[in-house]
């Protein structure tokens, strides 16, 4: 075979490999996307924590880097209304930890950065005019979809369940990304907080597939070769990777997070509100354990981040990962170590179009 058997998501985008690089904020660099997109698969650019000057640089450095198609990634939780004893009861809970790396359990605390899609980013999809744009935890509001879809710019969003993705589908997105439920970092559930009710990857891929007429991305606990091909004959149309690409060089990975990825065993992740407030996969570690994984006292996303910085701001240099949010899907063992980006793209590609 010479050629992919489902073409749809490739003239959608028009990129040459069904592989689309998942938006990891923090790990995911301008460099990492431009690899990617280069080799002929669908870079992208993670923006939801990102300041609007960051993003204009970010685009900036895209542009000179290829012409080839990019995606942009942005977040569209509600943003939060405080709820003070909740968040004096959250910093109660971490006292002890404060109090053990020698730190004022009473320090003011710093808004969180994570920032949903508003108008001041929908004023740079329009300047940069992105050929595609993926949103998580839904879509954003009616008035700023309409803006980005006037420009013809492709619209693509997770979807945890099969309700999720017919929702997505009658709200105008072009493709869907099935989100399993191994992949890492925040899930991107928007209709049901239920963890226990979220799909697998290989059981949620081909019921999404029969459910909406939208090409379908399958995401989660795919990092090599048999992985894109399982996806692929269970009615993907393309696959989403991300663990797989924190191992490259060109994305931004503490060190003390790359060791942890580097030794993680398959059953070393969990689901975890701890970091953030909204249900996320990573490699566990003392905090997960001691006060989770899912914490009933964690202030609404993104608030609990705040408190949670100043101890991994604290321990982190000492060579402690305690309070890393070390974010990572169930397959990073099957991943290839230190490969430039571009070169797995390619590799992953070809290995997986000779399987099939």
């Amino acid at each position: 075979m010479k050629a992919w058997p489902d073409q749809r998501i490739l003239d959608l985008f028009g990129i040459d490999l069904p592989i689309v690089l998942a938006p990891m904020a923090g790990p995911g660099t301008a460099a990492l996307a431009i690899a990617v997109s280069e080799a002929g698969g669908l870079g992208s650019l993670p923006c939801a924590q990102l300041g609007g000057g960051e993003i204009r640089t970010a685009l900036e450095a895209i542009r000179r880097g290829t012409s080839r198609p990019m995606n942009l990634n942005f977040f569209c939780h509600t943003p939060p209304i405080r709820d003070r004893y909740r968040e004096l009861a959250w910093q109660g809970l971490l006292k002890p930890y404060y109090l053990e790396l020698g730190l004022d359990p009473e320090t003011l605390l710093a808004p969180p950065s994570r920032k949903p899609f508003d108008a001041e980013s929908c004023a740079i999809v329009e300047e940069f005019k992105p050929p595609i744009v993926s949103f998580h935890f839904g879509l954003p509001a009616k008035h700023l979809l309409d803006r980005v879809k006037a420009m013809g710019t492709r619209v693509i969003a997770s979807a945890t369940t099969v309700r999720e993705a017919l929702w997505l589908e009658s709200h105008g997105c072009d493709a869907i990304i099935a989100m399993g439920f191994e992949a890492g970092g925040h899930r991107g559930n928007f209709l049901s907080d239920d963890m226990a009710r979220q799909v697998g990857t290989f059981a949620l891929v081909p019921q999404i597939v029969d459910a909406v007429g939208v090409p379908v991305i399958a995401a989660g606990g795919i990092a090599d070769a048999r992985g894109i091909v399982a996806a692929l004959v269970l009615g993907a149309s393309a696959v989403q990777i991300g663990t797989a690409y924190l191992f490259c060089p060109e994305a931004k990975v503490p060190p003390l997070h790359l060791d942890a990825l580097k030794h993680a065993a398959d059953d070393e992740t969990m689901i975890t509100n701890v970091f953030t407030g909204r249900p996320a996969r990573g490699i566990v570690n003392r905090l997960m354990l001691e006060v989770g994984p899912m914490a009933s006292a964690v202030p609404s996303f993104p608030l609990a981040s705040s408190a949670v910085g100043h101890l991994r701001a604290k321990s982190e240099p000492a060579g402690s990962n305690a309070f890393m949010n070390m974010w990572s899907g169930q397959a990073a063992r099957l991943a290839r170590r230190g490969v430039p980006a571009g070169e797995l793209t390619r590799v992953l590609a070809s290995e997986a179009l000779a399987r099939l």
